[in-house]
Order: C-alpha cells, then structure tokens, then sequence
C-alpha cells in the first residue's frame, strides 16, 4: 500500500534569500517587487505537486499584518514594527501545536534554534536556493545514468582518447544512397 506524503508548513523569510541570493540579489536592486515575483514564482514551479503549504513571510510596514494568496504560496506582509522573524516564529508555534511538521528557510540563527526546539526543521536559504535551482528529479536520474553509462563504456567526455587506436567504422545504412529505380523503361 503506498504511504501518501504529508504536506508540510514550509515557512520562507523572502527577504533573507532576495538579499543572500545573487540572483535575486542583482534583479532585488532593481526591481524589489519583480525579486519577490520571481522567488514567488520559483517556490510555485517547486512546490506545485506537493501537498505541502508554502508560506513567504516579508517585513512589512503596514498598519495592520497583509495576507494574499498566490496560486499554492501564501504571501505574508508583517505589520509596522514586526519583524518577518517574529510573524515566522509565531507561524512555527501555530503549526506545532496543531502537530503539523514545519521546514522553515532563514539565515536568522535565534529563528533556526527556535524552531529547532519545537522540533520543526531549519535551513539556511543557500539550501532554499540550490534546492530551487536544482534539476527536476527525473532530469537528474537521466543526467546521472547517462554519466555511469559513459564511464562504464569509456565515453567520459573527461577522459582522453588515443584517436590512432579507434578505427571508424560506419553503419550499414551510413554513407549509402538508394539506387533509384525506374518505372519507365
């Protein structure tokens, strides 16, 4: 019987990765708003056919806390004064008490140990980003076995070969023309 996985709190402090990342970092110095877009957009592509709950947490300057929905990512803007550390404890503390599992991606090491304790998982937003730019699994299984099937045939592109020692030999259907047959005689 297969086991259905179980979605997931994954909690992301957004302005840790724009500011950390340099590819959000270069297009954040431009266009802050175009830098959420896209990590928006990536945490979507990622998460899509999941079960997991996305939650991108920003500091805010409202006068009250700001929630949109996205698509499958929920986008939370901290009120004036309050800090996307504090909305993502708080978020923590929630889903832990309704004994949901929680993943949290912040360079804050108070907010990393916190949610530690409660027994949810913490990482940096370097591991965010890689985990984002990564090759879709499939992708990385064919990359992987093409790799061993070259070595495994001495075709590693990183190997030299004694080109003197290899005597090409073409296909039985390379290099030969049709003979074209006439219907009139």
């Amino acid at each position: 019987m297969d086991q259905l996985e179980v979605g997931r709190d994954i909690l992301v402090d957004g302005y840790n990765v724009i500011k950390r990342d340099a590819s959000f970092q270069s297009l954040g110095a431009k266009n802050l708003a175009a830098a959420r877009q896209l990590l928006m957009d990536r945490l979507v592509n990622k998460y899509r056919h999941t079960p997991h709950q996305v939650i991108i947490v920003f500091d805010g300057d409202g006068t009250s806390e700001q929630t949109v929905q996205d698509r499958r990512v929920r986008i939370i803007y901290s009120r004036t004064g309050e800090t996307a550390d504090s909305v993502i404890a708080r978020l923590v503390t929630t889903a832990r008490a309704a004994e949901r599992e929680v993943e949290i991606y912040s360079d804050d090491l108070e907010v990393q140990q916190s949610v530690a304790r409660q027994g949810g998982s913490a990482r940096s937003t370097g591991q965010l980003t890689r985990h984002l730019n990564a090759a879709p699994s499939g992708l990385a299984r064919l990359s992987h076995h093409r790799q061993q099937v070259r070595r495994q045939y001495s075709l590693d592109p990183r190997q030299k070969y004694d080109h003197d020692d290899y005597e090409y030999q073409p296909s039985p259907t390379r290099g030969r023309k049709k003979k074209k047959t006439s219907r009139h005689k």
